[in-house]
Parts: C-alpha cells; sequence; structure tokens
C-alpha cells in the first residue's frame, strides 16, 4: 500500500509514511501476556510496525526486570527500522491500582480519592509528578491517567476510590493537577474515561455493553467539566469508552465507535486537537456483534487515533487486517489514516526519541529518589485518613481499652486490591467474573494478608491482644458473637460496602449485637464499635447510626499503617471526605462542637415561652389546619 505524497502541508510527513503498512501500525496500540517478549509481540512490533504498546500489571515483575524488558522492546523497534520510539503506556493509578509495583523502589501512594480527601491540589501535583518519575525510568514515556469521572453513582462498578469524587469542580481541580505533575515528571497524560463512567448502568449478561444513564444535558454541565478544563490544560490523549450511552440527543451503543460522540463532541463542541484512544474492542458486546475487524474501521472512522486491543494476538491480527482491508477496498482513505498519524507523531515527540528511548534513567534515578518519595508516601497517607464522627470520643481506643483488655478487629473476606486496571476494561463484578489481575504475589497483599498484617501492627503498637477474623456473606456466625462477647472492643472492616450489601448488613447486625451487651450485674453496657471503610468512603458516610466512622481510601499496608497511628492517637487525622460529602461532615462536625449553656430562668423563660407557642401554631397549621385526613 502507497500514499499520495503531501509535502506542500506545513506539518507534512516524511516520505517514509508513504508505506501505509507502516503507518497503519502507528495506529494501533496493544498488549501482550507474559514477562517476557513473545514471539507474537515481537512480530507486531517488526512486521506490522505497531506504534504503542500498553503494559499491564501480568507484563512487570521487579523495577529492574521492567526496565530491560522495556529496553528489549524499544530496541526491536530501532531494529526494525521504526522512525520514531515505541509509545510505552501504563496504568499507574496508585492506591489499590498499579501495574508497576517493587516494594524496594517504587513507593506507594493514595488513590484519586485518598489525595482528594488531603483537600491539597500541591500533594495531588507532588504525588503525580514522583510516579511519572519512577515509571519513566523504567522507559514508559505514557501514563493512562488522569481518570476525569466525575462519581455521580456510588455503585459504580469500574471506578470507585480510583476517582477524586462527585464534585465536577473537585474532579477538575485534581485533574489538572494530576495532569500537571504527570508532564512535569516526563510522560504524556491520557484523560479517561470520556464521557464519563461516573453513572454506568448494567444491563443483562456480559455481551451487553454497559449505558451511561445520564443524557446530554447532564453530562454537559456535570461530567464533561473535568474534561473541558483538561483540555484547555494542555491534556495530551483522552480515552473514549466502548458503553452505549443514551438521550434523547445521542443514542449510540459504542462511544468510541461513534462519530457524533468523537467528531462533533470531543472534536468539534469541546475542541479537543490531541489523540483519541478507543477503549478495548476485545469486549464481548463488539466481537459478538459487529467483530473486531469492523469496530476497529468504525472506530478510526469515527475519530479514534489510537485502536486498543489488550492481549489476544488472534484478535490483533483481526483488527490489523480490518483496517487494511478498508484501504484497500475504498473504504478508509490514505488521508485519513495520516490525520491520525499525525497527531501519534506530535504526541511521541513530546515525551521520546530514540536517545532517551534506548538510555532509560533505570535504578540508579530510582535509587535516588528513595528517600524523598517514601517520605511523600508518607506525608500523603497520613493526610488522607479521615474521621468522619467520633460521637462517643472512642479515639484514640487507649480511651476505652486497657493494654490487658482484648480488641476484635473483623475484616471482610476480599480479593487482593487489583494492581492494575487494564484501561479498556469495563467490568460489572456483580454479573460476570472479569479479568481484574487479583494475583497472589502481585503489588498488593492478598485481602486477608494485609488485614492480618494490620492486626499485628496494631496490637504491637497498643502492646495488647488483638483478636482477628474475617466474614463473608453468610453473615454473623456463632464464632463473631463469642469473640464479640471476649472482646472489649470491636473494629469492623468494610469494603465497598455499598456494592457489596452483605457487608452493610453485617456491619448493623454487630452493631445491633454491641449496642445491646450487658454487664454483668445485667445492665446494659453498649461495647465500643469502631468502623472503618478501607475502599469507597460512601459505606456508612451519612449512617449516622454509626457513631465513629473512619475513612482510608485504600487498604494497602501504606494505608493501614497510617490507620493504626490514628487508632492509637499518634496521627491526628486531617483527612476530609470528597466531593459534596464534605459539607455534610462539616455540618455534622459544626454540630458537635455548639456549646451548651445552664439554663437561667431571668435570661431565658420569656423566650422559651414564645418559641414553644410559635412551635404550637405551626404544628397545628401542618396537621390540622392543612386539612390533613
Amino acid at each position: 500500500m502507497s500514499a499520495v505524497r503531501d509535502t506542500d502541508r506545513p506539518d507534512a510527513l516524511d516520505p517514509i509514511w508513504d508505506n501505509m503498512e507502516r503507518a497503519v501500525g502507528q495506529l494501533f496500540i496493544m498488549g501482550f501476556e507474559g514477562t517476557a517478549v513473545t514471539p507474537q509481540i515481537r512480530c507486531l512490533i517488526r512486521d506490522h510496525h505497531l506504534g504503542s504498546i500498553l503494559l499491564t500489571t501480568k507484563n512487570l515483575k521487579s523495577a529492574e526486570e521492567s526496565t530491560r524488558l522495556v529496553h528489549e522492546l524499544q530496541s526491536i523497534a530501532h531494529g526494525a527500522g521504526h522512525p520514531t520510539p515505541l509509545l510505552i503506556a501504563l496504568g499507574q493509578e496508585n492506591g489499590g491500582v498499579n501495574s508497576l509495583f517493587d516494594e524496594h523502589n517504587i513507593r506507594q501512594f493514595p488513590s484519586a480519592m485518598g489525595l482528594a480527601a488531603t483537600g491539597c491540589y500541591k500533594m495531588a501535583y507532588e504525588v503525580a509528578r514522583a510516579t511519572a518519575r519512577e515509571i519513566s525510568s523504567i522507559g514508559v514515556n505514557w501514563i493512562m491517567g488522569p481518570v476525569l469521572d466525575v462519581l455521580t453513582n456510588v455503585r459504580s462498578p469500574p471506578l470507585g476510590v480510583r476517582t477524586t469524587g462527585d464534585d465536577p469542580q473537585e474532579v477538575s481541580h485534581y485533574g489538572e493537577a494530576f495532569m500537571k505533575g504527570y508532564q512535569a515528571g516526563g510522560v504524556v497524560t491520557c484523560g479517561k474515561h470520556f464521557p464519563s463512567y461516573g453513572h454506568l448502568e448494567f444491563r443483562g449478561s456480559p455481551a451487553d455493553e454497559p449505558t451511561i444513564a445520564d443524557i446530554a444535558e447532564q453530562l454537559s454541565p456535570g461530567a464533561l467539566i473535568p474534561f473541558r478544563n483538561a483540555i484547555t490544560q494542555g491534556l495530551d490523549a483522552i480515552m473514549v469508552g466502548g458503553c452505549a450511552m443514551t438521550s434523547p440527543k445521542i443514542n449510540v451503543k459504542h462511544v468510541c465507535l461513534s462519530e457524533r460522540v468523537v467528531e462533533e463532541l470531543l472534536r468539534h463542541q469541546m475542541g479537543f486537537a490531541g489523540v483519541v484512544v478507543s477503549e478495548c474492542l476485545e469486549m464481548e458486546s463488539i466481537s459478538y456483534s459487529i467483530g473486531v475487524g469492523n469496530g476497529t474501521l468504525m472506530a478510526v472512522e469515527a475519530g479514534c487515533d489510537l485502536v486498543l486491543i489488550c492481549r489476544s494476538h488472534s484478535v490483533q491480527e483481526e483488527a490489523l487486517s480490518g483496517l487494511k482491508l478498508g484501504l484497500n477496498n475504498g473504504t478508509m482513505s490514505p488521508e485519513r489514516i495520516h490525520k491520525s498519524l499525525r497527531r501519534v507523531l506530535k504526541m511521541k515527540s513530546k515525551c521520546t526519541s530514540w536517545d532517551v528511548a534506548l538510555a532509560p534513567p533505570g535504578m540508579p534515578l530510582l535509587s535516588s529518589l528513595q528517600l524523598s518519595h517514601t517520605l511523600l508516601s508518607e506525608k500523603s497517607y497520613n493526610s488522607s485518613i479521615t474521621v468522619v464522627r467520633d460521637n462517643n470520643h472512642l479515639l484514640p481506643i487507649a480511651n476505652i481499652i486497657e493494654p490487658d483488655e482484648e480488641l476484635l478487629v473483623l475484616s471482610p473476606l476480599v480479593k487482593p486490591l487489583p494492581t492494575s486496571a487494564a484501561p479498556g476494561t469495563i467490568t460489572n463484578e456483580n454479573s460476570h467474573d472479569s479479568d481484574r489481575s487479583w494475583e497472589t504475589g502481585s503489588s498488593i497483599m492478598s485481602g486477608e494478608g494485609v488485614f492480618q498484617e494490620f492486626g499485628r501492627s496494631l496490637a504491637e503498637r497498643r502492646k495488647g491482644r488483638v483478636l482477628h477474623t474475617s466474614y463473608t456473606a453468610n453473615g454473623v456466625r456463632p464464632d463473631h458473637e463469642k469473640l464479640i462477647s471476649r472482646a472489649a472492643a470491636v473494629i469492623v472492616l468494610t469494603a465497598d460496602a455499598t456494592r457489596n450489601l452483605y457487608q452493610n448488613g453485617f456491619t448493623k447486625h454487630i452493631s445491633m449485637i454491641c449496642n445491646s451487651q450487658l454487664s454483668g450485674a445485667g445492665e446494659k453496657r453498649e461495647k465500643p464499635l469502631i468502623v472503618v471503610a478501607v475502599s469507597s468512603p460512601y459505606d456508612f458516610a451519612t449512617d449516622l447510626s454509626i457513631g465513629t466512622y473512619i475513612c482510608t481510601y485504600d487498604f494497602t499496608k501504606t494505608a493501614l499503617r497510617a490507620l493504626v497511628k490514628v487508632l492509637c492517637g499518634d496521627l491526628s487525622p486531617r483527612g476530609t471526605l470528597p466531593g459534596k460529602a464534605k459539607q455534610s461532615q462539616k455540618s455534622h462536625q459544626s454540630r458537635e462542637q455548639w456549646l451548651v449553656e445552664d439554663w437561667n430562668e431571668q435570661r431565658d423563660a420569656n423566650s422559651l415561652s414564645a418559641t414553644t407557642s410559635s412551635s404550637i401554631e405551626s404544628f397545628q397549621h401542618l396537621f390540622f389546619g392543612g386539612g390533613y385526613g
């Protein structure tokens, strides 16, 4: 395949791109299985001129091994005559969503919502910059972030603490801080997931695409604000989702295949001139209906510049063949391919060159960053822990329990945190199993293991006995009740109880048991109960029956170490709930601080009489004067 030369254009392409086989390869971003270069990915780079690669936790071990892997991929491209280096992309959102983890060389930082809880845009910028410097040291030049979704549905499966909350302006400000931090750290950015996964609804089977329930009129003033702001501030790329969108104005089955969404809304109405990346086209709702080959052609026709195909080599070949067939039969023009190619090459020029790609800083730079990044990690986690309520002054726990008394910790039996959420994956955990990279031995300990470690740390710090056991959807068991009767106080951990409703029911049951305890003399004596949400802060944010409520925003070891400090009084919690929930938290805390003076009959009697008369009149009007009945 060859194309007509465009040497008269001010942004004329090098003649090497007249070879359309070479040009087509630059319009794809693909992944592969395993921690070593496979024959399949070698073939894609060498023979199909693949220009971008997405790495996930399945590809990465230690920082040192990852550096060698990235260097080998770039060397294959260089040896195959690629005019420009590969874009090497990575999802490194922090919290529980990291593709690269190395306990000795890569630092753990809070999730996006955890950073929003600090209330500090500067800290968000510093963490983003630190994250970018670490991944760029191993040769990664593109981060799949920031997440710009506004969380209008707190049960949205793909998001949770990956977004900064439900306030569009706050999401916008933090998104800008993350974006600029990433860029300052040496990588280009990719805002996601346009036009927002904040209100996804899952309907039917896995072969049915999730649907954005917000109508276009609701999206414009709310969900689109962070994207608009990031575009004006220099966002490099945007990922467009693979979900459906239903509204009076726009009704499409896959937004990344829709010209109305990509070209009309994103390009023309919002003025985005950067690289548009499609959602991964391996999703069942595409492969079972139109096919990946046709889907690829539709994505490029809609305005996407890079088509994401995550893992399957046969599907990747199908996608390449689909676009090439479109060129051969005239469905796709060379001019359209070159239009996207210019955008991709422009983004590559911002973040890489062959001198940089073939000589990444590697371990020496990572070693030099360890101390400063460790301090930043500790500072950011310490600033994020949020005590939403402590009505009965149970904190620090030394207030309620003696060293020789037993403390009980009840934790949900959960899967380990996903160390990588592939950008092209939308999952509904309630409807089907999904590849969420829950490997044992991955960057985050298993759910059970990290809670056991938390219990040991808590016991060591309080110099007292800590009992720990898990709970499941089977509810409160006799063993739980026996342990509660033994313990002097109880801590219940929850992880996304708004979606895992059994955790909500279990916690309320435990609360009832603690409230109905009796002393040895048969008198009612409430047992102190502390509830800690270790993921979404919305679990019991508005449930005032839970008197002491703490949020950590993730359950990594670093987050739970900060929790131990708060529980034991070594750290004064400064975090606040994100977004709109912040106002209710402030209101509740202000009520806790009201001062009540002693009754003074001479001063207060007349005012009380007037207030009582006014209240009686209002009551009669509401129930009787208004004709109730």
